[in-house]
């Protein structure tokens, strides 16, 4: 059975983190202001009440944002499909377990966008390491709160190592 794509976002199997999480301000992306932490007045449920009139109704900021599938991945992994909504206390374990699956899912996508560049048969194995282990991990609340001063320093040393072939790559250009 093929592996889920785990950058894929499929809201229906998410609790609209980001419509809680997400703060923004009044302007061109957004009507009003929200603060972080808060629902979105337009959230019914884990349903937005404007979703097929966002831009009409100023939130293009709304359609252009993508959590890169770490909402639905929280909800499902991490939480075993419950809601805030069903249980309010976990609204801040939840906000930080999808701050930092954000951040998985950050590493994720630049690891596989490493994959076009001319690295060594080491280096490549090592960018299939991280990403194997951060695609097929079943993270944990725990896990993840520990993510961003553990592996995550580890990867971004590994891509800042591997930056050179970008500078390469721009001279080639």
């Amino acid at each position: 059975m093929p592996q889920p794509d785990r950058l894929k976002t499929d809201c229906s199997k998410c609790a609209a983190l980001c419509c809680i999480m997400l703060a923004f301000d009044k302007g061109k992306d957004f009507a009003f202001d929200k603060n972080p932490c808060e629902a979105c007045r337009n959230l019914s449920r884990h349903s937005c009440t404007i979703h097929d009139k966002l831009t009409q109704e100023g939130f293009p900021g709304c359609v252009a944002y993508d959590c890169l599938g770490a909402g639905n991945r929280v909800i499902q992994e991490v939480f075993a499909g419950q809601s805030w909504q069903d249980e309010p206390r976990l609204i801040p374990v939840m906000m930080e377990a999808f701050s930092a699956m954000r951040e998985v899912h950050k590493r994720i996508d630049l690891l596989r966008a490493a994959e076009i560049l001319p690295l060594e048969q080491q280096e490549d194995q090592t960018r299939r390491d991280f990403l194997d282990h951060l695609e097929q991990h079943h993270w944990s609340g725990t896990e993840l709160n520990e993510f961003e001063f553990g592996l995550a320093l580890e990867i971004d040393i590994f891509l800042h190592g591997i930056s050179k072939y970008l500078t390469a790559a721009s001279y080639e250009k």
